[in-house]
């Protein structure tokens, strides 16, 4: 049995250019045991390679996730109802993507997992049942690299910044991006208003939409979006944003509607 030193001593004098027979030869190590360590370090490179190439940030720092459509959606579903955490030892660097969706919306969750999917095709998808709710959630090494806002604590009490790469994303993606704030922290609801008449009472409904968060950020980039889009707003109070005018509900309806 030899010790780490020992193995890594022969493994540089192969990256060095000896043989297999050479380093046998200075090291009085076995051909057998080196040509062992040869194979498994050339493993080890192999699948470090294919797991970088499989995250498109750490391949390319400067390449968007892919299709960036449903990566938008998802960072939508992160920022309201989502976090990132480490998995048991922390020294294995595996994360857990998690996105908690209410189970009265079973096609939010679908649409959850299938943007995870998308983004993530060969990483596992856990639904856990929870008290009137489901975790969903994916385990990568790579979760950090596509949501670089995750940090300790709650997201209102640290700031939340996108990368240059991301502005432009969302930019791009506006809509998408709409869909999944108001899938994790929106709504969609009718307003009843009454007035008084000579007559008596009149009532009147309309649909308008609502976002809370209690991030300042998270808000800011909502209400930006929307400003992208040309949909009046108006901020009912410190962390709710509501849309009500007519037109705006109509452009909103037209790729989000309510939550099913």
């Amino acid at each position: 049995m030899y010790d780490i030193a020992t193995r890594n001593r022969a493994l540089d004098l192969l990256a060095q250019g000896c043989t297999v027979s050479e380093v046998s030869r200075r090291t009085r190590i076995s051909r057998w045991a080196i040509r062992d360590w040869q194979l498994r370090a050339d493993q080890g490179r192999s699948v470090a390679s294919s797991r970088a190439a499989s995250c498109p940030r750490c391949a390319t720092p400067t390449t968007v996730p892919q299709p960036a459509d449903r990566y938008a959606y998802l960072f939508g579903l992160y920022l309201g109802d989502g976090c990132i955490s480490p998995v048991s030892d922390p020294a294995k660097r595996i994360w857990a993507f998690r996105v908690f969706c209410a189970d009265a919306y079973p096609g939010l969750q679908t649409e959850c997992a299938d943007a995870i999917r998308a983004v993530r095709p060969h990483n596992k998808i856990r639904f856990l049942k929870l008290n009137g709710c489901t975790e969903i959630n994916s385990h990568s090494k790579h979760w950090p690299c596509l949501f670089p806002q995750h940090g300790p604590g709650k997201k209102h009490n640290r700031t939340i910044a996108l990368e240059p790469w991301q502005q432009e994303l969302v930019k791009r993606h506006t809509e998408p991006f709409i869909r999944g704030l108001i899938h994790s922290d929106g709504s969609r609801s009718t307003n009843r208003v009454r007035h008084a008449t000579a007559n008596g009472d009149r009532w009147y409904e309309y649909p308008r939409y609502f976002f809370t968060n209690e991030s300042a950020d998270i808000t800011r980039l909502f209400t930006d979006a929307l400003d992208r889009l040309d949909i009046a707003w108006k901020r009912s109070n410190r962390n709710n944003i509501s849309v009500a005018r007519r037109e705006a509900v109509g452009r909103l309806d037209e790729y989000v509607g309510p939550k099913y």
